[in-house]
């Protein structure tokens, strides 16, 4: 009987599962930042949502939000867009805040892959009832 010659298998083998390897940890790292990009995108939004809560005034509203969608967001983010709808700044009303982050792929992997992808989110903020110099010609919620 002929025994069967496994030289040279561990190579083989190796060849096979370093590659695999570093895929798969350019894959976790990806997902990693991935997962801090959206915790950090829905802060922003959370942010900017209370900072326009807090404004005397639709356009002051709007710029509160924008100003802290940016300030939280412009270091990580390619592009940073913040929509504020303010169809609810009523007297015990809401308004909410989407902020959008453009992110480059290459960022999230350390790879050299171009791209880039947006990330989302929404957030309300309910305004002060009892604060009775905000915005103090918008009409009652009901």
């Amino acid at each position: 009987m002929r025994r069967r010659d496994d030289r040279g298998g561990v190579s083989v083998e190796m060849a096979i599962a370093v590659p695999m390897t570093v895929l798969m940890l350019v894959l976790l790292v990806g997902a990693f930042n991935y997962s801090r990009g959206i915790v950090n995108v829905n802060s922003a939004a959370g942010s900017a949502a209370r900072a326009a809560s807090q404004a005397r005034s639709v356009p002051a509203a709007q710029q509160a939000a924008q100003a802290s969608a940016h300030a939280n967001l412009d270091s990580r983010c390619v592009r940073v867009a913040a929509t504020v709808d303010t169809s609810s700044i009523v007297r015990g009303g809401q308004v909410a805040v989407t902020v959008t982050c453009t992110v480059s792929t290459k960022g999230l992997t350390g790879v050299g892959v171009g791209g880039s992808l947006d990330i989302t989110a929404t957030a309300t903020s309910p305004l002060d009832v009892y604060r009775g110099v905000a915005l103090p010609h918008l009409p009652e919620h009901r």
